[in-house]
């Protein structure tokens, strides 16, 4: 199988994906780094392998598997999965095209450097449950989640890849009766019992990685897998040493009983508090298609719906580029060297007391509440200066001048957050901006209300930029967008600026 994949180098793949590099390998198929011809951007493209002697309903099985890969992935929207964008076919087998993320696995790290600092895991713990949250959220069980499947990006990103053998709600799991899949360090007791899996196995594992991580061994090592199978089931885990403040979790997540084991928000919760980055979570942005579309409806583009007189408004371009909501991306390219707009930024908005919503989470420190209009505020970052853009829209620009949040309030803009987005505003956008690349453009919702979700690149003259946007509507039709434009060398860093204003919306006197 060895020579095979090594044959594969500068093989072009559906025409479109030039084999560069071997990054990986595992039982599934091999992993390479490749140049997208048409796009010009390096992908990580995933070829099935199929072992010889296999049964037809074997290599079925298998086939079968790797489609249900990339569907899975591709219902999740969370910057902690990767990000699926096509399956090919590359002679009759399937191959999946995903982002590319120069990284190192979470086991090679562990490998080369043996346990982390409880704080470093805690980091990596948190990522890792969130993308558990979202994937739980639309249905998703990983059922292999292990450090080899963590990915560390060069840039910081935290990354869950590899749902090979992911299961969905209402879909059968492809596995024989009796049989096992999942690598056996990880099963949770209640898999060896031959009990259904559910999103307290992911967590079971979660709590088995993070163990491995700060101790350095696995939580039962044994001497073979039928003994280590034997201790996850029946045995207590061996006491943690290193583990400080990450304990409580850790044992929380190593409880036999699936029911009596800690859920995904209190892993969150606790892990957001060790590492000082605890905010609410936002279910706007862990949303997928539950329409299950090949490709989600639009979400890009900005506060457009289907009226006509706000379209106009919102027409994209690089000389009204400051009314525009979707041209988000825009407003900062046309000024400075790579920065926002010169003008003389004016003081910022009168600051109102978070307990207007007394049933929304109390503002992380650091923040302060704006308010947009008389109905819309959101939490804001202490020492950002704001100004008005034309159409009334309010931005707020940190102290470097690159990293700019908008919100803005539409009246009678229509119930459909994503009608003009799919209408107009992608193909504006990718006009407008040099280098626009959509990451996702999905449906989701914004507390019970039909809401979308829109993150794209985009190059700045100086720099790459990453821009997210969700957008909801009012009984009444009316509009509200939060809009988040920054570096992408610096996304990790600022996308907490945007959850925190999308958790933190307080609406008075509406229906939303």
């Amino acid at each position: 199988m060895e020579t095979t994949a090594v044959s594969d180098l500068g093989r072009l793949v559906a025409d479109r994906y030039l084999l560069v590099e071997r990054v990986g390998s595992g039982g599934m198929g091999t992993v390479w780094r490749a140049e997208d011809k048409l796009l010009g951007r390096h992908v990580a493209v995933k070829k099935l392998r199929i072992p010889p002697h296999l049964h037809d309903d074997e290599v079925h099985t298998l086939h079968e598997r790797t489609r249900r890969e990339a569907r899975s992935a591709a219902r999740i929207t969370h910057p902690n999965v990767i990000v699926v964008h096509d399956v090919v076919d590359d002679e009759g087998l399937p191959c999946i095209v995903m982002e590319y993320i120069p990284s190192l696995t979470l086991s090679d790290v562990l490998e080369r450097r043996g346990a982390l600092p409880a704080d470093e895991a805690a980091r990596i713990g948190r990522a890792v449950a969130a993308a558990l949250h979202a994937a739980h959220d639309v249905g998703v069980l990983h059922r292999d989640v292990k450090p080899a499947n963590v990915l560390l990006g060069d840039d910081g990103r935290i990354v869950l890849t590899d749902f090979g053998i992911a299961i969905e709600s209402g879909t059968s799991s492809l596995t024989k009766s009796g049989e096992l899949i999942g690598s056996i360090r990880y099963l949770a007791p209640e898999r060896l019992r031959s009990a259904e899996p559910g999103p307290a196995s992911d967590l079971w594992a979660l709590g088995a990685t993070l163990y491995r991580a700060v101790e350095g061994r696995h939580p039962f090592h044994r001497a073979t897998p039928i003994e280590i199978a034997y201790a996850i089931a029946a045995e207590p885990h061996e006491p943690l040493r290193s583990a400080g403040n990450l304990t409580a979790v850790i044992e929380g997540l190593l409880v036999k009983e699936p029911e009596q084991r800690m859920d995904v928000l209190a892993v969150e919760r606790l892990l957001g508090d060790v590492t000082g980055t605890r905010t609410a979570p936002v279910d706007t942005l862990a949303r997928s298609d539950r329409a299950g579309d090949a490709e989600p409806p639009g979400r890009a583009g900005r506060k457009g719906s289907g009226n006509r007189r706000r379209t106009a408004v919102w027409t994209v371009s690089a000389v009204a580029l400051a009314a525009c909501v979707a041209g988000g991306s825009l407003w900062w390219l046309k000024g400075g060297a790579d920065g926002p707009s010169t003008d003389a930024p004016r003081t910022a908005a009168s600051t109102l007391s978070p307990s207007a919503s007394p049933a929304l989470p109390p503002l992380p420190a650091g923040y302060h509440l704006e308010k947009a209009d008389s109905r819309f505020s959101v939490p804001v970052r202490d020492g950002w200066t704001s100004k008005t853009l034309a159409g009334g829209e309010v931005a707020y620009l940190d102290p470097s001048g690159l990293v700019g949040l908008r919100i803005n309030v539409v009246r009678f803009a229509g119930t459909d957050p994503l009608q003009h987005w799919r209408q107009t505003e992608e193909a504006q956008t990718r006009r407008d901006n040099p280098g626009y690349e959509r990451v996702r453009m999905v449906p989701t919702t914004f507390r019970g209300r039909p809401a979308g979700y829109w993150e794209f690149t985009f190059n700045g003259r100086a720099r790459k930029y990453r821009a997210a946007e969700v957008s909801f509507a009012d009984a009444d039709g009316t509009q509200y967008v939060i809009y988040l434009s920054a570096p992408d060398a610096q996304w990790q860093q600022y996308r907490q600026v945007f959850d925190t204003a999308a958790n933190g919306v307080h609406l008075s006197n509406n229906n939303a």
